[in-house]
């Protein structure tokens, strides 16, 4: 056999392989995404606060929340795991929290003061599940779902409505982030301190409970009715809301008059806006009511959140301690300077100095 008709058997062959081989890698690749789209997912399966059986990965490595309530509930278990930001952080937040915090993007959220979610940034965090406070199942929340379902991102449900749901929401937060024991001391922690307070609250005579009026807004003139989930700090803490009723919206900060505070007249009052306070006691439509009178007027402390309300978050937990101590100190004598110090520390991982502990606590 000449040399050409060697060469060309030799090529031909080749090529027949070669061939093969190709057909062999397509065949081989087929199998390989066959196997893989048919095995189950890798993770775990939980039951959400919701109800729904959701799967999550394993291991957490970044989880973003939508609505703040729910992305304080994720600080408080681990802030290293948290992908993003519902708005951007007040000069307050940064201060009294860790560093990594302040620097997570903005993907804003669906539910109280972020109602505009950043799908690019989202994607971009790419988290391994979503957070989502299961206050009310009504459009924004069926928008909320929808989205989800669209970018293919699993959503865990947490159930805050009530400071009482916390202890729960923190051991549940604790192991579906992985972080079982921490969520564990976080929950304990709140379990005792909202037990305490209603055993106290319950000891006190009626005639002993401290008439209370709530002053939102720059003016003072928005509060909330009895019933409303922004106020459930008051009678938790032995006292009793002197605009009494039940919400006409669940957005509540109801506008109210001057002349039905001074029929009221109230022996406390808790302001939320430190504007205000700042002109209480100097201010003539104020004077002549008891508690401005008697100096019993209180700027409700809010670093990094809000100890009281809006948005209402683990704070709340020191917020009754604070609040008990304010109102009754010789029923419940407490160093609020040691106990602050304290929940920093355990909650929010920061240690504050004596002069940080008095400008939270506005002394």
């Amino acid at each position: 056999m000449n040399q050409t008709r060697q060469d060309d058997i030799f090529t031909t062959a080749t090529n027949t392989l070669a061939a093969g081989l190709t057909r062999l890698s397509r065949l081989s690749i087929l199998l390989m995404l066959f196997v893989l789209l048919s095995r189950p997912a890798l993770g775990r399966e939980i039951t959400d606060m919701s109800g729904r059986q959701v799967t999550i990965p394993d291991t957490i490595s970044k989880v973003v929340a939508v609505s703040p309530p729910a992305t304080y509930l994720l600080y408080a278990i681990d802030p290293a795991l948290i992908g993003g930001l519902n708005t951007s952080p007040w000069e307050s937040e940064k201060k009294f929290t860790v560093e990594s915090y302040t620097k997570l993007p903005v993907i804003g959220g669906f539910f109280g003061q972020s109602k505009t979610l950043n799908q690019e940034i989202l994607l971009q965090v790419n988290p391994d599940f979503v957070v989502y406070w299961t206050w009310r199942d009504n459009a924004i929340a069926k928008e909320f779902k929808a989205t989800m379902a669209q970018l293919n991102l699993p959503y865990v449900g947490v159930r805050l409505d009530s400071i009482d749901d916390y202890p729960e929401a923190l051991l549940f937060m604790g192991d579906a982030l992985g972080r079982k024991e921490r969520g564990k001391i976080l929950s304990d922690y709140a379990d005792k301190t909202i037990r305490e307070a209603k055993s106290m609250a319950a000891q006190i005579p009626e005639t002993e409970k401290v008439t209370i009026y709530y002053a939102e807004g720059m003016d003072g003139l928005s509060t909330e009715k009895s019933g409303s989930q922004h106020v459930e700090l008051i009678p938790l803490a032995g006292g009793v809301n002197v605009h009494k009723g039940e919400p006409n919206d669940t957005y509540g900060m109801e506008k109210i008059s001057m002349e039905q505070i001074l029929l009221y007249d109230p022996e406390v009052i808790l302001v939320k806006e430190k504007a205000f306070f700042e002109t209480i006691f100097t201010d003539p439509r104020w004077k002549n009511l008891r508690a401005v009178r008697d100096k019993r007027v209180y700027l409700i402390p809010s670093v990094p959140f809000n100890w009281f309300d809006r948005p209402p978050s683990f704070m709340r937990l020191l917020g009754i301690k604070w609040l008990l101590n304010t109102l009754h100190p010789k029923r419940y004598p407490m160093d609020m300077m040691s106990e602050t110090k304290a929940f920093y520390k355990l909650f929010l991982g920061v240690d504050l100095s004596d002069t940080d502990a008095r400008t939270v606590l506005n002394k």
